[in-house]
This record gives C-alpha cells, structure tokens and sequence, in this order.
C-alpha cells in the first residue's frame, strides 16, 4: 500500500545508561542515524535535563527523528518519521539500537497518508513510501 510516509514508534530498553545521559553522544547518534537513513538533516535541537534525561529532535527535509532518553530506566522512546522512496527508517533504527546498545526493543511502523484513504490515485507521480 502507498503513503506518503513512514512513522516508526520504538521503544528502546536496557539501553547503555550513560549514552542515554550525554546530550553531545544523543545528538551525534541522531544526526548519524538521519544520515544512515539518506534524510537531508534541517535543523537540530536537543536538551539535557536535570538530574538526568535528553530530549532532542532532528528536522530533516522528509520529516523529523526523535529522542526522549530515562537513564535512570535505561529506556529511551524514539519516533522516526519519514517520507518519500529515497529515506529508510529502518536503517536509523537499526543504529540507534546498536549505539544505545539497547537489550531489548519494541517498535511499530505506520503508514502515514495513505494513498486510498486520501484520496491520491496509485499512479500518482508523488513520491510515496511503499
């Protein structure tokens, strides 16, 4: 089926606590994963709370990757949210669960803007995810 995008919602678990707690390492990752994953990186923003946690997000021109990290649960919640044939969550999932170095990991993908329930004809030449 068609859509005009991807959104994966992960949930990350038994995650290296002390990656989960440094903005500068979050960010890296993020950035690293948006790249993996062929987006066009816009703009970034990330911001470490106290005592402890980050939350940040990369705009990219397909839409965003986010992050919101528990250290002290070593669990970190991730959206990866993309469109267009040319972007791969998949792979920006695939890093971050290597470098949060996560035991464990929960995540369902959705279609976003499906083809048939708004109404663009299959043949569209809108580039759509598959």
């Amino acid at each position: 089926m068609k859509s005009l995008g991807r959104h994966l919602v992960a949930e990350f678990y038994d995650c290296d606590r002390n990656v989960l707690d440094d903005v500068e390492a979050i960010e890296k990752h993020m950035k690293t994963a948006a790249h993996k994953s062929n987006a066009t990186i816009v703009n970034t923003s990330f911001h470490r709370f106290l005592p402890y946690g980050v939350s940040g997000v990369v705009v990219i021109s397909e839409s965003h990757l986010t992050i919101h990290t528990w250290p002290e649960y070593g669990y970190a919640a991730v959206d990866l949210f993309t469109c267009g044939d040319d972007v791969d969550p998949w792979k920006a999932f695939d890093h971050l669960r290597n470098v949060l170095k996560a035991g464990r990991v929960h995540v369902v993908e959705h279609l976003r803007g499906k083809y048939d329930e708004i109404g663009i004809p299959e043949d569209s030449p809108h580039k759509a995810a598959v």
